[in-house]
C-alpha cells in the first residue's frame, strides 16, 4: 500500500512539474513573440488578459487551439472590444499553436 501511495504521489508531482514547466515555457514564448506588449496574464493592457481568453474558450477541445492559433497569426476584430488585434505573421504556425495551448492552460480547473 505504501508503494502504491508513493507512486501516486510521484506521478502527481511529475504532472504538476510538467504543468509548471509549460506555464514558464509559454510565458517565455509570449514574451519572446511580443505578446506581452499588448496582453498581460491577469490584467487588461491593450488586449484582454490571457486568463480571460482562457476562461472564455476553455473546454472546447483541440479545435479551439487551432482557432486561437489562427487568431494569433491572422489577427482579429470585435471579439474583445473596439481595438483590433493585428496579425502576428512573424509567429510560426508551430509557435502559435504552442501559445494557444499555453493560453488555454491558464483557465482555472472546472469544479
Amino acid at each position: 500500500m505504501h508503494l502504491k501511495s508513493s507512486l501516486l504521489l510521484a506521478a502527481a508531482c511529475a504532472l504538476g512539474a510538467g504543468a509548471a514547466h509549460a506555464q514558464t515555457t509559454g510565458l517565455d514564448l509570449a514574451k519572446n513573440k511580443a505578446c506581452m506588449a499588448c496582453h498581460q496574464v491577469e490584467a487588461r493592457r491593450v488586449g484582454p488578459p490571457l486568463k480571460s481568453v482562457a476562461e472564455r474558450y476553455a473546454g472546447q477541445g483541440d479545435a479551439m487551439v487551432d482557432y486561437l492559433a489562427g487568431k494569433i497569426r491572422g489577427g482579429g476584430r470585435g471579439a474583445w472590444g473596439a481595438v483590433p488585434m493585428p496579425a502576428q505573421t512573424q509567429v510560426s504556425q508551430e509557435d502559435a499553436r504552442s501559445l494557444a495551448e499555453w493560453i488555454l492552460s491558464l483557465a482555472p480547473p472546472k469544479q
